[in-house]
């Protein structure tokens, strides 16, 4: 008997090494999936709670257990949770008595980073409101569009936006909306102040019957991304998905002794859904600058920063090693970069996730494998359906069998990802109207009736199973960590009276993450180039990561069989003047014009010598 008992304590711990040995990630695999089970479980009870717990409960516990711990810092300013809470107290009772606003309504916010924007946030949560998350970037068409598609009545502005908000005044104020700025005086007719009347309000805890009818699928938040019509869409974020966005924070095994650093802005879903949402689960420090020497000056453990920040600090050349930073989260970051900044700063920890602000899947790399976005999940592919398929970028539609369905694609092929849409994994579209929501669906995918998210990205899955980012689809590129829609900006130079049409597109630069602008124009007949007027054109109407920087000047633009511009040989081209014949133009910014474009500027952007 005893021989027997021995084998099997034998077998039992040798099952481990048996395990690691056929299937090397199964406990990392296990691991995560758990992790992720415990999120959507959190989530699950919060909602069935009554009254639902949103993440406003997730920070009033903290405000209970560590009062007077630092929650938020900003340049030399450090607030507490308790000041921030009796702040945010101040800003609901504020929006109640003097805008008159009730749980259900929606306020924009258009400002950059700073402490307000966080309780300013929470005081709309007390009340039961939503927010709309403004890109302090954008102007004129583009603001008007974003703040009437949430349907908000009131809009919450920093003064440094001044200039921004009085060209589109006029418009606010025939749609009967109100404008504060956030400060304590105004000297901008037709615009209030609002922080006079926070000041005289009281700091005293709101009470929950402000907030009662608020539930899970209530919206929170309105997130902005890029839009095929060349509008940025507004994505609907219900108080679940805020759970479900924590997961990363969660899964990357933060700590309340940690400090998160974020050089993103607040109306990025990454800065605000994990980043600010994850400190109030987990009772972490949040820092919110736009200086990412800060990570390097001020010796906190451990900043967590994101994809972006790392490329510019490998530019900035800092004291490599000094730093206690031990974790960086984001997504989009290129391999070189990765293996460039752990050589320099140390092996810190990479945590690169795929996501969507709107999206109903995303991964996380847990393994640490340099330049994938996450893993295939056995456990989790087992209750999450999602599939890559082929899909035809010429005709900018996936490519379907003789039935009609979707064709999946190999290992090693890259795919366009889609997802199931069920009650696990929801969508919750748009707002400002359906079409858009509508054009993210995909139908019959695998059989009749089926429905699936098209998100846009092709991935591709290795042999080990890794997944990685191949390319964005359709209208969208993205630089200097923003999505910029080429309808968009196509609309804005055509506007320009010597253009008669426009194909915009983005273009690789050696050394530099994503793909910058760069537009291919057919000018009108017995018209002449001006450098100078389209420069101040797109300076007066884009924000700068969506000027064109390259122009490609062309006798016709060529269009596919279903009528849109052809982009795939223009993208690969480039702009090198020694393989284009036609006439290139670079936007230069000292000159304030376009000015042509040599071998000598190009060579320089090759060598890193001029910034772009």
């Amino acid at each position: 008997m005893l021989p027997v008992v021995y084998a099997v304590l034998a077998g039992l711990l040798m099952l481990p090494l048996l395990v690691n040995l056929c299937c090397p990630y199964f406990f990392q695999d296990l691991r995560y999936f758990l992790l992720v089970a415990g999120v959507a479980q959190r989530a699950r009870s919060n909602g069935k709670r009554r009254p639902v717990r949103t993440i406003l409960y997730a920070f009033l516990e903290k405000v209970q257990q560590t009062p007077h711990k630092p929650f938020l810092l900003f340049r030399d300013e450090t607030l507490t949770y308790a000041q921030v809470d009796r702040r945010s107290n101040q800003v609901a009772r504020a929006l109640r008595d003097h805008l008159g606003l009730r749980q259900g309504d929606c306020v924009a916010i258009f400002m950059g980073n700073e402490p307000a924007y966080i309780w300013l946030w929470l005081g709309l949560i007390k009340l039961g409101c939503a927010m709309a998350c403004l890109n302090y970037n954008i102007r004129g068409k583009s603001l008007l569009h974003c703040f009437q598609c949430s349907g908000a009545k009131v809009l919450l502005v920093s003064p440094e936006l001044q200039a921004a908000v009085e060209e589109v005044l006029p418009s606010l104020k025939k749609d009967d909306v109100a404008v504060y700025y956030v400060s304590r005086t105004s000297n901008t007719d037709g615009v209030n102040s609002f922080l006079d009347k926070v000041d005289e309000v009281s700091s005293e805890p709101v009470p929950e019957s402000w907030r009662s009818e608020v539930t899970f699928s209530t919206p929170a938040l309105y997130i902005y991304t890029s839009g095929t019509t060349g509008l940025p869409k507004a994505a609907k974020i219900n108080h679940q998905r805020i759970w479900y966005g924590i997961g990363l924070a969660i899964a990357s095994k933060i700590t309340q002794d940690d400090v998160i650093y974020s050089p993103l802005p607040l109306y990025h879903s990454a800065a605000l859904l994990i980043g600010l949402h994850g400190c109030m689960v987990t009772g972490k420090l949040f820092l919110s600058t736009g200086n990412t020497k800060a990570i390097i000056n001020m010796q906190v453990q451990p900043p967590k920063m994101f994809q972006f920040g790392l490329f510019f600090l490998l530019l900035q050349k800092p004291n490599d090693r000094d730093h206690k930073v031990r974790l960086a989260m984001g997504n989009g970051l290129r391999a070189d970069v990765w293996r460039e900044f752990v050589r320099r700063f140390g092996d810190i920890h990479i945590n690169e996730f795929y996501a969507s602000t709107e999206g109903n899947i995303g991964f996380m790399n847990y393994t640490r494998k340099i330049g994938a976005v996450g893993r295939v999940n056995y456990l989790q592919k087992k209750v999450i359906n999602y599939e890559l398929i082929k899909y035809d970028v010429e005709k900018d539609e996936p490519v379907r069998d003789g039935n009609g369905y979707c064709i999946k694609v190999p290992k090693g092929e890259p795919g366009l990802l889609v997802c199931k849409i069920t009650q696990l994994t929801p969508f919750s579209g748009y707002a400002g109207g359906m079409s858009q929501t509508e054009k993210k669906k995909l139908r019959d995918v695998f059989k009749k009736g089926d429905l699936y998210f098209n998100t846009g990205d092709l991935l591709m899955i290795d042999h080990e199973n890794f997944i990685y980012f191949h390319d964005r689809v359709g209208d969208t590129f993205r630089w200097k960590g923003e999505n910029v829609a080429t309808t968009e900006v196509a609309d804005t130079v055509g506007l320009v009276d010597f253009v008669e049409e426009v194909n915009v597109y983005g273009v690789s630069v050696p050394g530099h993450e994503g793909r910058i602008g760069m537009a291919s124009i057919k000018m009108k007949a017995d018209h002449e180039f001006d450098g100078r007027k389209l420069f101040k054109h797109v300076v007066d109407y884009l924000p700068s990561y969506a000027r064109p920087r390259f122009l490609r000047i062309q006798d016709s633009i060529e269009i596919t069989g279903t009528f849109k511009h052809r982009k795939v040989t223009l993208v690969e081209e480039g702009f090198n003047p020694a393989v284009i014949k036609d006439a290139l133009y670079f936007l230069d910014d000292k000159a304030e014009m376009y000015v042509p474009m040599t071998e000598d500027i190009y060579n320089a952007i090759s060598d890193k010598i001029l910034k772009l």
